[in-house]
């Protein structure tokens, strides 16, 4: 049996997975970052759609929904309250997105994550078993809306304005006014949407990550390593020919079945690195750095690419092919994995972890060592 009182050790597999996570979502991120729409025609864009596209925000998504009952936790060994602290981090999450989206990056998830994360704190009391069934049904609702507004869409006939591409484009190389402002109306216009998204299809992963830290699933190698090459069967079996039949023939009726089995495939993934990391330990010292500092890498992600495609910089938006781009996004990732390594030798914290560790427990916590490291 679990022992509920336990303390918390800071867990070697949650910063490998988000540090590797990290990279994913930068190969599909920068597809939005490089111009205002998608890729130029080529063939990376399939492969990033079959292979990459929604499998690892999803992880990203079910890491946090884990990390919320450490934090609940570390919360309760302190005797303080877990809800005050995570609702002060929820609405640091949202304040620091507002600010990534309009100056840096449209795509933003931060925004999303602290907004949803205050409906996660709600149903922090289900559960895992009631978790995991709230998740399958708002899943499943995600995919037959998403099929239905997919076929909808197919018979109307949507179209892409070729003189709204253009605006578009000019106000990304465009400077910093009039880049925010372009950013801003994106952003609160599509605010409804993207809030509706969230609730939908981001909470459904925030709650599996709940259930999967409420039994500590992670904590005890030996409880889930013996089901890890399932888990790569059916989610390299099940999960990638769909990504794969969707990327290539964008069917609208494999749109639902999409949303349902990228779970599948990001699982697998998952349990390839997991099994790798306890085959060979040294990989953590690849992907766990940037893991310990991942909003500090996440953001500066968003500045990078900005300098390089944006106005802010070179403005180089629309002016490259997909394979330059691709590069492009290997080489920010692998510097970044080099230089988390040594920062994290130096650093408990990156900038954005500090910030954001400010408000949740405030600034005097960095005056004293923790008898534990929270998430």
């Amino acid at each position: 049996m679990v022992d509920e009182q336990a303390p918390v050790p800071r867990l070697v597999e949650l910063d490998v997975l988000r540090g590797f996570a990290l990279g994913g979502i930068l190969l599909v991120n920068i597809i939005v970052m490089s111009g205002p729409w998608a890729f130029p025609d080529g063939v990376l864009l399939p492969v990033l759609e079959a292979l990459f596209h929604n499998k690892f925000y999803v992880l990203f998504s079910f890491l946090f929904g884990y990390s919320l009952t450490m934090q609940f936790r570390a919360a309760e060994r302190a005797g303080v309250s877990g809800r005050a602290r995570t609702v002060r981090r929820c609405l640091a999450l949202m304040a620091l997105g507002a600010v990534h989206a309009v100056f840096f990056f449209i795509g933003d998830v931060l925004f999303g994550y602290g907004a949803i994360g205050l409906i996660l704190l709600l149903l922090s009391g289900l559960r895992p078993r009631a978790a995991v069934w709230a998740a399958g049904g708002l899943l499943g609702f995600a995919a037959v809306a998403m099929t239905v507004m997919i076929l909808l869409t197919d018979v109307e006939g949507g179209s892409t304005d070729p003189s709204e591409h253009t605006r578009d484009l000019d106000a990304m190389r465009a400077g910093w006014g009039e880049a925010a402002a372009w950013r801003w109306e994106q952003f609160s216009g599509n605010m409804p949407q993207y809030l509706v998204f969230g609730v939908v299809a981001v909470l459904p992963l925030f709650l599996l990550g709940l259930a999967a830290g409420k039994i500590r699933l992670l904590e005890d190698p030996a409880r889930y390593l013996g089901w890890l090459p399932r888990v790569q069967l059916i989610g390299f079996g099940v999960g990638a020919p769909v990504s794969i039949l969707g990327a290539l023939f964008h069917w609208p009726l494999l749109a639902g079945p999409s949303l349902l089995t990228a779970p599948l495939l990001s699982a697998a993934y998952a349990a390839t690195l997991l099994r790798v990391l306890h085959a060979r330990p040294r990989v953590a010292e690849i992907f766990a750095p940037a893991g310990k500092i991942a909003g500090t890498t996440y953001i500066s992600q968003s500045v990078i690419t900005s300098l390089i495609f944006t106005g802010y910089g070179f403005a180089l938006a629309g002016r490259l092919n997909d394979w330059a781009i691709g590069a492009i996004a290997l080489a920010i990732y692998a510097t970044q994995l080099y230089l988390a390594r040594i920062y994290v030798r130096r650093h408990r914290y990156g900038p954005i972890e500090w910030l954001l560790r400010a408000v949740t427990y405030g600034p005097r916590q960095f005056r004293r060592a923790p008898t534990a490291v929270a998430p």
